[in-house]
């Protein structure tokens, strides 16, 4: 399967188990020199309307993926586990 990166940052993210909204795809996390996509980089919410930043980042491991719809993403895994802090996740 081959997608545009622009396609994928279209998309909404949603975790399957609990149906909460993660957000939209911001950038993928590519292993070199291979060039294959390990990982999917969402942004995490805003806090205070977006005056004060937002909080930890989500990095969803590519096998956590379940389906790649029209509008979404459907993700198996837990919000919690994928979160890191924001700046760190590279």
């Amino acid at each position: 399967m081959s997608m545009k990166f622009t396609t994928l940052q279209c998309k909404e993210v949603i975790c399957v188990g609990s149906g909460q909204r993660l957000g939209f795809v911001s950038d993928v996390q590519i292993e070199l020199p291979q060039g294959t996509v390990c990982a999917i980089v969402v942004p995490g919410p805003c806090k205070f309307w977006g005056v004060l930043g937002r909080h930890d980042d989500y990095i969803i491991p590519w096998n956590s993926i379940c389906k790649i719809g029209p509008d979404i993403v459907l993700v198996d895994t837990q919000p919690d586990q994928c979160r890191v802090p924001r700046g760190r996740c590279c």
